[in-house]
C-alpha cells in the first residue's frame, strides 16, 4: 500500500508535495510547536496528544488510506533546496458522482508565511485536482478575518460564494467562516468579498 504514496509527488517551483512518512514527526512537532501560537487562532483545538508520535503515526496511517482510496490529497510542503517542512495542504472530502469535489485545506509554519509557498502550493493542487483527478469544485473556508488567507485564495482563482454559519469549531468555539469555490473552466467575473 506504501507503494502508492512513494510514487505520489507533486512539484512546484520550489517545493516537494507529497504525504506524510513516519520519519517527518521531529520535523513536524518542531514546526507545529515553533508556530502554535500563529496557528491557534485558525485552528480547532489541538487534542492533548496532538503532537505525540502516537497522533502523527495515527496521521500518516489516514494519509496512506485516503490517497490509496480516493478520498483525500493530504501533502507535507518540502523546500527543496535543503528538504525543510514548510507546511501541508490537503485536498479532502473528495467527492465523485455528480459532485466531482473536493474541499482545500492548508497551513504553513510561521516563518514561512507570507513568502509565496502557498500560493504554489495550491496553485499546483489545483492544477492537480482538475487535470489528474478529474474534479469541477475546489472548495475552501476561511474565517471571515482572516484577510491573508482570503487574499491568497482569490489570487488564486477561488471566487467567495457566501457565508457558512457555525462551520467550524476554531480554537475552542464555533465560528461562522466565510466560502470560496474554484471551478475548472471557471468563467464567472472577478467577486468583491465583504
Amino acid at each position: 500500500m506504501l507503494l502508492g504514496l512513494r510514487k505520489l509527488r507533486l512539484e512546484t517551483e520550489r517545493m516537494t508535495l507529497r504525504p506524510p512518512v513516519h520519519n517527518d514527526h521531529r520535523a513536524w512537532v518542531a514546526l507545529r510547536s515553533e508556530s502554535r501560537e500563529f496557528l491557534t487562532p485558525w485552528e480547532p483545538t489541538w487534542a492533548r496528544d496532538h503532537l505525540s508520535r502516537k497522533a502523527f503515526s495515527n496521521r500518516v496511517y489516514w494519509a496512506n488510506r485516503s490517497v490509496n482510496a480516493g478520498t483525500a490529497l493530504p501533502l507535507f510542503m518540502i523546500r527543496r533546496t535543503d528538504q525543510v517542512l514548510l507546511g501541508a495542504i490537503t485536498l479532502d472530502n473528495i467527492r465523485r458522482g455528480p459532485a466531482l469535489a473536493g474541499t482545500l485545506g492548508y497551513w504553513t509554519g510561521a516563518a514561512f508565511a507570507r513568502q509565496g509557498y502557498m500560493r504554489e502550493a495550491i496553485e499546483t493542487v489545483v492544477h492537480y485536482a482538475f487535470n489528474h483527478l478529474d474534479l469541477s469544485r475546489i472548495e475552501a473556508a476561511c474565517l471571515p478575518e482572516n484577510t491573508p488567507s482570503r487574499g491568497l485564495l482569490e489570487r488564486t482563482g477561488f471566487k467567495y460564494e457566501g457565508v457558512a454559519q457555525s462551520y467550524l469549531q476554531i480554537d475552542g468555539r464555533w465560528r461562522t467562516h466565510v466560502l470560496y469555490a474554484h471551478l475548472r473552466g471557471d468563467r464567472r467575473g472577478k467577486t468583491a468579498a465583504t
